[in-house]
C-alpha cells in the first residue's frame, strides 16, 4: 500500500455558502468514487480557495460527509492576475494499491481548462 496524491478542482458559478458546499462534496465525492477510494483510506486532504471565495470554508463540505478523523486544511489561492475565478481545488493524499499512472484526477465545469493537458470532456483525467 502506497499513499498516493489526486486532484480536483470545479469553478462554481457563484459566491454562496450552499452552492459552495454543494459543489466541493460534488467533487470531493467524484474524486473518491472515481479512485476506488472511500475515507477510510484518506490521510489528509488540503482545500484551496481563489480570493474571491470567502462565503464559507471548503473544508466543511468534507466535515459535513462525516470525515471527522481526517486532517483537514483550508488556504487561499494565489490572485494572479488572468487566472480563473470563483475555483475550489482539492489535494488528496490517501493510501492505496493503485500505481500513479492509475490515480484519476477530477476538475469539474470550468475548472476542467487548468489542466486540458490531463482532462477529457467528462472531467476525469485516466
Amino acid at each position: 500500500m502506497s499513499v498516493r496524491a489526486l486532484r480536483g478542482a470545479i469553478q462554481l458559478d457563484r459566491d454562496e455558502r450552499h452552492h459552495l458546499l454543494d459543489e466541493v462534496r460534488k467533487l470531493f465525492q467524484e474524486m473518491l468514487r472515481t479512485n476506488g477510494l472511500d475515507q477510510d483510506d484518506l490521510v489528509s486532504v488540503i482545500f484551496t480557495a481563489t480570493p474571491d471565495l470567502v462565503s464559507e470554508f471548503p473544508a466543511l463540505a468534507a466535515r459535513e460527509l462525516g470525515m471527522s478523523d481526517v486532517p483537514l486544511m483550508c488556504a487561499q489561492e494565489l490572485d494572479i492576475a488572468g487566472s480563473l475565478p470563483r475555483v475550489v481545488r482539492i489535494l488528496a493524499h490517501a493510501e492505496t494499491d493503485r500505481p500513479k499512472p492509475a490515480i484519476k484526477h477530477v476538475y469539474l465545469g470550468g475548472a476542467a481548462a487548468l489542466r486540458r493537458d490531463l482532462v477529457p470532456q467528462d472531467g476525469v483525467s485516466g
